[in-house]
Formats: structure tokens, C-alpha cells, sequence
């Protein structure tokens, strides 16, 4: 490894060891820093993995609670964007099962709440609170499910 490959996987290595980032993006990241030399970059990648600074499952893991709890993001939209970053669908469908079903729900049924004091009045607040919801990255059925209520 030379001198640059070095001051690169220092600088991954950092910014790996303050939050968690996807193989994806930290390859990205080298790709730039190196001008696109992708063999050099791959190696940059591959040190990291190896030293446990860069690990999909568990990126998806953070990436799945903390936009399950704090985002309001309902298993869809989560799955989507996992896609997009480029993760396995064996390491999604693990960091989904840490998900709890019950308080998803619970967050579906305030997000619904929310909007639906926003939209009072409204003749058509159904329709608009079921597109809101599938748009949140909710399930037709389970939106369905709380329908009941507005």
C-alpha cells in the first residue's frame, strides 16, 4: 500500500470508527479520494472490512432502528433504501427482524394521528392519509388496518 493509500484508509478508518458506514459507501469514498483507481480503492475497502471497521450487517442494523424509531419509517421505505446502499437481502432481512412489529405499529398509528389533526376539515382526509402512509414506507394492509380510526 503506498503513501496516499495510506492517508486515505487513515482518514475511512476515522470516520469508520465515529458512525457506522456501508461497504458501498466507504468504496465510494476511496474511489474519489484516489482519482478512481478502483484496484487501489479495493484494497483500501478490503483492509477495512478485515479490521472490522466496515460491516454491512451491522450498518443495516443502525440504519434500520434508527430510521424505524426516529424517522418514523415503515419496513418498505427501510428495505428500499437499504437496496439502494447496495446491502444483501440476507443482511436486510436480519437487521429488519431487530425491528419490533409492535412499536412500528404504534409509530404508524401517531404518524397517522398527526397528520390527520393536520388534515381536519379535509373531505378527501382518507385518501391523503393513506397516500402519507405508503409514502412513510408503510404496508397497504397495515395501513388499512388503522384506517378505521379516520
Amino acid at each position: 500500500m503506498d503513501e496516499e493509500q495510506k492517508k486515505v484508509l487513515g482518514r475511512l478508518g476515522a470516520a469508520c470508527a465515529r458512525r457506522e458506514h456501508c461497504v458501498g459507501d466507504v468504496r465510494a469514498k476511496a474511489l474519489k479520494a484516489l482519482g478512481g483507481d478502483a484496484q487501489r480503492a479495493a484494497e483500501i475497502v478490503d483492509s477495512l472490512i478485515e479490521d472490522g471497521f466496515v460491516d454491512d450487517l451491522r450498518y443495516a442494523s443502525a440504519f434500520a432502528r434508527e430510521k424505524s424509531a426516529l424517522s418514523g419509517w415503515g419496513p418498505v421505505k427501510i428495505r428500499f433504501a437499504l437496496r439502494a446502499k447496495g446491502i444483501g437481502s440476507s443482511e436486510i432481512d436480519e437487521a429488519m427482524a431487530g425491528i419490533d412489529e409492535d412499536k412500528a405499529m404504534e409509530r404508524l398509528d401517531k404518524v397517522l394521528r398527526t397528520k390527520a389533526s393536520a388534515l381536519s376539515g379535509d373531505p378527501q382526509i382518507r385518501m391523503k392519509l393513506i397516500k402519507f402512509a405508503l409514502s412513510r414506507g408503510y404496508s397497504y394492509e397495515d395501513v388499512r388496518k388503522h384506517m378505521d380510526k379516520y
